[in-house]
């Protein structure tokens, strides 16, 4: 036994022998005590009857059985309120802290001791704490990114127009294309927001098909393959052979599509990417893994977060809106699969997702 079934059992011993025990002795010491009386008062009144010795026997008990009432119930209460008191401190506590957290004290943290349920009950209260000052980091940020994609594009927008209408700028082809640009980098940014809304939708749905996911991957990387050779990193493919799941198609290459292009934004030029897909009983592997700058652990945490960048000095044409991998993360999970990011700064990242063949 350990922990707080120990302490609660140990408690409930402690008072059932304590209360025995006392009882025991106090018994004990009254018979004792009324023997002794009853000699002295037998020599000194000569009391030889069998009736006197029995009327005092009797009141020896009568007190004797009071008296270890009393005292037993006494330490029955003192013993009790001694443990309630050590075991309800905490979870006191806890309360005032978490009803402290309930009015925006994000801040407030709980005294732990020792090492039972009620202290990883508390590194848990702790823990959910800073994970709410996290969330509640993100949302600033995630509100702040969303105004801040919004806000460039419209700017330019406006200041561009404004000039062109006063006469200030000419509407010249390369203006006018300017102008097109950040309507292009809204559009894309409502774009993500409307497949993020979609794919969070509880009535979002995959169309499944038998599909040869080799095929796939290899027809997604010949399409990407001329921007790969562009920017002068190689791509390849590790054929596995061929492997068969039901999924859907569109929403597979889209997937893949994201992972490959957040590949390509983040490897410089002479770096490579190599994409494999892996059978494993009856699950379903692929991986992406690059040899650009990398992450380090912290910004591991949070890179499938709404608008999240791990490096806030990227704009969106070199990091993208932050929507894409949230994107990724939910339709895998609509796969029934999961996602997994590993990377170290400067050597890479490897993005691998794991789906049964039959969700």
């Amino acid at each position: 036994m350990k922990g707080l079934y120990a302490r609660i059992a140990i408690a409930c011993i402690a008072i059932a022998s304590g209360v025995l025990i006392i009882s025991t002795i106090t018994f004990l010491l009254e018979t004792h005590y009324h023997l002794t009386m009853y000699r002295h008062q037998s020599q000194d009144l000569n009391m030889t009857s069998t009736s006197a010795f029995d009327m005092h026997f009797e009141q020896a008990l009568v007190q004797s059985v009071i008296w270890t009432a009393i005292l037993g119930i006494v330490l029955a209460i003192v013993i009790s309120l001694f443990v309630a008191q050590r075991i309800t401190a905490p979870l006191i506590q806890m309360k005032s802290v978490a009803e402290r957290m309930a009015k925006g004290e994000l801040t407030s943290r709980t005294a732990v001791n020792g090492k039972d349920e009620l202290a990883d009950l508390g590194h848990s209260l702790n823990h959910l704490a800073e994970q709410l000052v996290l969330q509640q980091q993100l949302r600033k940020t995630m509100t702040a990114d969303a105004a801040h994609e919004l806000r460039t594009p419209l700017a330019t927008l406006k200041s561009h127009m404004e000039a062109m209408i006063e006469g200030v700028w000419e509407p010249t082809p390369k203006r006018l294309e300017s102008c097109f640009e950040e309507i292009e980098r809204l559009r894309f940014l409502v774009g993500d927001l409307e497949q993020l809304t979609e794919v969070e939708s509880p009535n979002f749905k995959l169309i499944l098909n038998e599909e040869n996911i080799h095929s796939l991957v290899r027809h997604h990387i010949r399409a990407n393959q001329a921007a790969f050779e562009k920017k002068g990193v190689a791509l390849s493919f590790q054929d596995q052979g061929q492997v068969q799941a039901s999924i859907d198609k569109m929403r597979f290459g889209q997937i893949v599509v994201n992972l490959l292009s957040n590949a390509l934004k983040f490897t410089p030029a002479g770096g490579r990417v190599t994409v494999a897909v892996t059978e494993k009983h009856h699950m379903v592997s692929v991986s992406i893994s690059d040899t650009g700058i990398g992450m380090d652990n912290k910004e591991l945490a949070f890179v499938f977060e709404r608008f999240y960048r791990a490096d806030k000095s990227r704009d969106r044409k070199s990091g993208g809106s932050g929507i894409g991998l949230t994107i990724v993360k939910k339709l895998v999970e609509a796969h029934k699969g999961n996602i997994e990011i590993h990377s170290e700064t400067g050597i890479g990242t490897k993005v691998e997702f794991h789906f049964p063949k039959s969700p």
